[in-house]
C-alpha cells in the first residue's frame, strides 16, 4: 500500500467541520480541557475502542450511539477520565451527550463522548455543562486548532495533520487530531485520537478502512506497555466534498484507506515521540519475517523492552538486548539468521557480534529518531512499531501524576 504525504492541518481542513477548545476550569485555572468537533450535516461514524476489560463510562455510551446511526458531534474533557465511577460515570457521560444536544439543536444519540485525565475521580459536572455551553459559542471553522490542544493531558504537543486524496475526480481530506503521552500500549494503545472527513462512504467500509488503519499504526506503538480504559479512535465522514459514495471495496476504497493509515501513523509517531519523559523516538523495523504476525510480534517486543529503551536513552549501542527482545517475543525465527543494525551501523550478523565501531554506534543512538533494524532472514514479511526512550523524568511525571 502506498501512503500519501502527510500535511499539515487539523479537524476542520475538511468542508463542513467546525470545532472549538475551551478552559472550563476541570484542570488549573486557564488551561485548556474541553473540545467539541461538530459537521454541519449528519455524518457517517465508526470507531475501535480499548481492549482493556475495565471501560470509561464515555466508551460505553459512545458504542451505543454510534450504533444508532450517524453522528452530528464530538464532545471531549480532558482532566478526568470518567472511569470506575459505576452508574454515576454512565449518568455524567449521558449529560454530557445531551447537554451539547441540547447546544446544538440535534439529538442526544448524535453526539459521541471521550474523557482523559485521572480514574475514578467524579466528573465536576457543573463545570463540564457550563464548559459545553461555552463551547457552542466558540465553535468555528477554524477551530481544529484549539481543539487539539484542548484534549491534551500529560503531553508537550499537539498532535494533527491531514491527507488529500482523489476520489472519483474529487479531492477529499481527512483531518485529525490525537492526544496520548503516556499509559501508551498497543490494543488502542491513553490515546484518544479524532478523524474528520467531507469524503461520503459507507459506515461498514469506514469501519473496516479505520480499523485497518488502527492495526498498523496505535496498535503498532507503546510507551510505557500500559493500556488505558479510556482509548478511542473516531471518525466521521459527512461527504460534503462532493464526490462519489464508496460503497464498495474498491480502487476508491483503497485510496482512502490508505489516506486514513497514513495519517493514523504519522500520529501513532508523534503520540511515541510525545511519551513521557521522552528525548527520542525509537522505530523498529523487522524485516525477512516469516508471517506479518511474527514481524508484528518481534518488533513490538523490542519497542517495549524496558532494558533496550533504557540503552538508547544512555546513548549505550547493546545489541544483544534487541536479541534478547525478539527471543521472547513468541516470533517464530532462526537466532542464527539474524542481522542487527543501530542506525547504518550493523552490530550483529547472523546472530553474532561484529566488530563494529561503538563511536559510530554510539552517535546513532544520540539522534532525536532512533532506527533499529532486524533483519530475520526467514520470509518476506515486515513491520514497524515505534517507541521512545525510557527517562528519569518518566517516573518523576508519573509519581506525582494527580498532584
Amino acid at each position: 500500500m502506498q501512503l500519501p504525504p502527510v500535511l499539515q492541518g487539523n479537524v476542520t481542513s475538511p468542508a463542513g467541520f467546525q470545532a472549538a477548545g475551551i478552559a472550563a476550569g476541570i484542570k488549573k485555572p486557564g488551561i485548556l480541557d474541553m473540545a467539541l468537533i461538530v459537521s454541519d450535516v449528519p455524518a457517517a461514524a465508526a470507531a475501535v475502542y480499548t481492549t482493556n476489560k475495565v471501560q470509561a463510562a464515555p466508551l460505553q455510551v459512545t458504542k451505543e450511539h454510534i450504533a444508532a446511526g450517524p453522528l452530528t458531534a464530538v464532545v471531549v474533557n480532558a482532566g478526568n477520565a470518567n472511569a470506575c465511577n459505576g452508574e454515576r460515570g454512565l449518568v455524567d457521560a449521558r449529560q454530557m451527550t445531551a447537554k451539547t444536544a441540547e447546544v446544538l439543536g440535534i439529538d442526544a444519540q448524535a453526539v459521541a463522548v471521550a474523557s482523559t485525565g485521572v480514574i475514578g475521580q467524579p466528573m465536576p459536572m457543573e463545570k463540564i455543562l457550563a464548559g459545553i455551553d461555552s463551547l457552542g459559542s466558540a465553535l468555528s471553522p477554524d477551530g481544529g486548532e484549539v481543539a487539539s490542544r484542548a484534549i491534551m493531558t500529560t503531553d508537550l504537543v499537539p498532535k494533527t495533520g491531514k491527507v488529500e486524496v482523489v476520489i472519483g475526480g474529487k479531492t477529499v481530506t481527512i483531518g485529525g487530531m490525537a492526544k496520548g503521552s503516556g499509559m501508551i500500549h498497543p490494543n488502542m494503545a491513553t490515546m484518544l485520537a479524532f478523524y474528520t472527513t467531507d469524503a461520503a462512504i459507507a459506515p461498514e467500509l469506514l469501519q473496516k478502512a479505520l480499523t485497518r488503519s488502527v492495526q498498523v499504526s496505535y496498535n503498532m506503538i507503546s510507551v510505557d506497555g500500559d493500556t488505558s480504559t479510556n482509548d478511542m479512535a473516531l471518525i466521521l465522514a459527512n461527504g460534503c466534498a462532493g464526490a462519489p459514495s464508496i460503497d464498495s471495496e474498491g480502487a476508491d476504497y483503497e485510496a482512502f484507506t490508505a489516506a486514513l493509515t497514513a495519517l493514523s501513523i504519522e500520529l501513532a509517531k508523534a503520540i511515541a515521540r510525545d511519551g513521557e519523559g521522552a528525548t527520542k523516538l525509537i522505530e523498529v523495523r523487522i524485516e525477512g519475517a516469516a508471517t506479518e504476525a511474527d514481524a508484528k510480534k518481534a518488533a513490538m517486543s523490542v519497542v517495549k523492552s524496558s532494558l533496550f529503551k533504557s540503552a538508547v536513552f544512555g546513548n549505550d549501542a547493546n545489541w544483544g538486548r534487541v536479541m534478547c527482545a525478539i527471543g521472547y517475543s513468541g516470533a517464530n525465527f532462526d537466532p542464527n539468521k539474524v542481522d542487527v543494525y543501530l542506525g547504518s551501523i550493523q552490530t550483529a550478523k547472523q546472530g553474532m557480534a561484529l566488530n563494529f565501531s561503538e563511536a559510530e554506534a554510539t552517535e546513532a543512538l544520540k539522534q532525536k529518531e532512533v532506527v533499529v533494524t532486524v533483519q530475520l532472514n526467514d520470509g518476506d514479511f515486515s513491520a514497524a512499531a515505534w517507541g521512545c526512550d525510557l527517562t528519569y523524568d518518566y517516573v518523576k511525571i508519573n509519581a506525582d501524576y494527580r498532584s
